[in-house]
């Protein structure tokens, strides 16, 4: 976990409007509870973190979203002057760091950062499930039908005689 920071006092602080950004001007947390808002209206439940500065490494920013997820439900991003550290009940871990990629290294400026997180996973991507499985099922078709073409073509024809057979009257 980043040091200095209570994740009892973060929880509290996301109450309300999910924003907890210490150090952050009114307009800039205004700006990220905006974010907020425009997430759930895209039916992303987010919460938002903002720390003043880079813990030792990135990873603890994910330690701390991760604990203020089991708390708080949702997705969670946790934002320093260059990292991101992501969590979600409902995202998927290639989700959320496809979208952490566009975000960091935005000097500070967590608004930037957090639109272009929010940006990233509320873009259509392609549904790769349904995509799968049309593929699937047009692959067992094909097969299916090769099959019953192969066993058509191995029935051995018969087909009548054409010798007579001669008989003494």
């Amino acid at each position: 976990m980043p040091p200095n920071i209570d994740v009892d006092e973060v929880v509290a602080d996301l109450a309300g409007d999910h924003v907890a950004a210490e150090g952050k001007s009114a307009k800039e947390t205004a700006e990220l509870v905006d974010i907020v808002e425009q997430a759930q209206s895209g039916g992303i439940e987010l919460s938002i973190v903002v720390v003043p500065a880079n813990p030792r490494h990135d990873s603890m920013l994910r330690d701390l979203a991760t604990e203020i997820g089991k708390q708080e439900g949702g997705t969670v991003v946790v934002l320093s002057p260059d990292w991101i550290g992501t969590f979600s009940t409902t995202i998927s871990r290639v989700q959320l760091e496809t979208a952490e990629d566009p975000a960091k290294n935005q000097g500070g400026n967590s608004t930037v950062a957090a639109q272009k997180f929010t940006d990233e996973l509320m873009t259509d991507s392609l549904p790769w499930t349904a995509i799968t499985a049309v593929l699937l099922a047009v692959t067992v078709a094909v097969v299916a039908g090769l099959y019953v073409v192969k066993s058509r073509t191995d029935d051995p024809v018969v087909s009548p005689s054409t010798e007579k057979s001669e008989t003494p009257d």
